[in-house]
């Protein structure tokens, strides 16, 4: 499967394969090199498992952004 380039360097990926990475708008995908070239991996949160943050956030502070939590560097165990 091929997907063109645009001048912007940007990229659209078919459907079917975003479906298949189980992607949609907002998600973001990451790039890590592998031995054959870069593997293309979802990063994606899932509001479940932030439950080992819950005794971390500060009570009376607003709520918690989960968007700007997602732009924030963290914890790798809370990756997929």
């Amino acid at each position: 499967m091929y997907v063109r380039i645009t001048s912007k360097r940007q990229v659209t990926f078919p459907a079917k394969v975003l479906d298949a990475l189980g992607v949609g708008p907002g998600d973001q995908m990451e790039l890590e090199p592998g031995p054959d070239g870069y593997v293309l991996r979802a990063r994606r949160i899932h509001p479940e498992r932030l439950a080992p943050l819950r005794n971390r956030l500060r009570r009376g502070r607003g709520t918690f952004d989960l968007d700007r939590f997602r732009e924030e560097p963290h914890d790798p165990a809370l990756r997929d």
